[in-house]
């Protein structure tokens, strides 16, 4: 089976400049900051307790939970995640949850000012905005979650004026090793 014809299609331009070129750079800075400074505004009360705590959590996902009487539509769309929510309920995982959720918020943000592992802080950064959105809450996460998805897709120039630039190339990627890992061997 080893006679499968292998096509490579190209790169279009415009995704290469984009997404592959240090040229726009620039352009995921802003972006970047951006998104970085909504996730710290957002982490950082909430590390601080104001107003923020188990007791809050677990109130946001019983509201999310709870199925009004119709005509009204529930908060959640999926009765898996309704499920996964009463499960986390039911365990009182917003014991532990609520200081994740405000550590999460905090430190994606830092990391993406910072443009440290930017790939890796706008994939959890995306991630926490599509759980706040299946549990109800519109508000500005599906625009914060499409920025995500563009800056995980520039993971490789998006941290480039920023600790990426000198990160990367130390620590390397799943596939290929960076310079403090991979020894004398050469590629």
């Amino acid at each position: 089976m080893n006679n499968i014809n292998v096509t490579e299609i190209p790169e279009p331009t415009l995704s290469r400049l984009l997404f592959g070129s240090t040229r726009f750079s620039w352009v995921w800075l802003i972006i970047r900051v951006y998104l970085g400074w909504e996730w710290v505004s957002a982490g950082w009360h909430k590390v601080l307790g104001q107003g923020w705590g188990p007791d809050s959590l677990l109130a946001y996902w019983t509201r999310a939970v709870t199925i009004p009487t119709a005509p009204a539509k529930p908060a959640i769309a999926y009765d898996w995640y309704r499920s996964f929510l009463e499960m986390l309920i039911g365990i009182d995982a917003n014991t532990w949850m609520a200081p994740l959720v405000a550590w999460g918020e905090l430190l994606v943000g830092v990391a993406l000012i910072a443009g440290a592992f930017v790939g890796i802080a706008a994939v959890f950064g995306a991630f926490m905005n599509l759980n706040f959105m299946l549990a109800g809450s519109a508000s500005t996460n599906p625009v914060l979650f499409l920025i995500a998805i563009l800056v995980i897709l520039a993971w490789r120039t998006a941290g480039w004026i920023g600790a990426d630039r000198y990160l990367l190339p130390l620590v390397g990627t799943p596939w290929q090793l960076g310079t403090a890992f991979a020894g004398n061997k050469q590629n």
